[in-house]
């Protein structure tokens, strides 16, 4: 059984701590500036990720960075990195994944979403509930995929994008990184770096 640390615990966090419920996992507590008053799971507080009482926890426990936001997570997760400490594949064991699909670490797969063949997830990514990654896409690291998003084959995201919920993507499109697409936009060309697109078809507003 893996002992896994929370680094985050507010409503993404919630889903997290039940997918490694469900993974069969023992949660030791969870990490935040401060404890938090809504604790629906009981979790213990173990402060913050930064000073060494919590140092001497995390060397003998695995950790989840349980937050959405992309640039957040991924300055959180390339500390805890950069301190050798062990990161933790959050599978939810209603998502479906094919063979031959790469995965990174440090990554997040809610129910009910869909990896198919020759996909490849980077490191820090979230594959929220229901989403459906098709053949031979590549995300990058960070990459958030909001509940519901449909991203069709051949498909590469940049690194630290975020995909809104139930957002579609056509096949053979190349998302640039940091880009934020609209909640339901449909995306049926490329997206430079940086772009915020919203709307069927999708409009660049910045």
């Amino acid at each position: 059984m893996d002992n896994v640390i929370l680094v985050g615990y507010s409503g993404h966090a919630f889903v997290v701590a039940d997918i490694l419920f469900q993974q069969g996992c023992t949660i030791s507590g969870y990490m935040e500036k401060v404890t938090k008053a809504n604790n629906p799971f009981n979790l213990p507080y173990l402060g913050d990720e930064y000073n060494e009482v919590s140092s001497k926890i995390l060397s003998t426990n695995n950790f989840v960075v349980s937050i959405g936001n992309n640039m957040v997570r991924r300055k959180v997760y390339t500390y805890l990195k950069s301190r050798s400490f062990n990161s933790f594949n959050a599978i939810h064991p209603k998502a479906t994944i094919a063979s031959k699909v790469s995965l990174s670490e440090g990554i997040t797969i809610m129910a009910g979403s869909l990896i198919n063949p020759l996909a490849f997830i980077g490191k820090g990514v979230i594959i929220n509930t229901g989403a459906i990654i098709e053949h031979e896409c590549e995300i990058g690291d960070f990459v958030h995929i909001a509940p519901g998003a449909a991203i069709a084959g051949n498909v590469s995201i940049g690194k630290n994008s975020f995909i809104g919920a139930n957002a579609t993507i056509r096949e053979g499109m190349i998302i640039g990184e940091n880009v934020i697409v609209g909640a339901g936009s449909v995306i049926v060309k490329n997206i430079p770096d940086n772009a915020i697109i919203y709307g069927n078809p999708g409009q660049r507003t910045v």
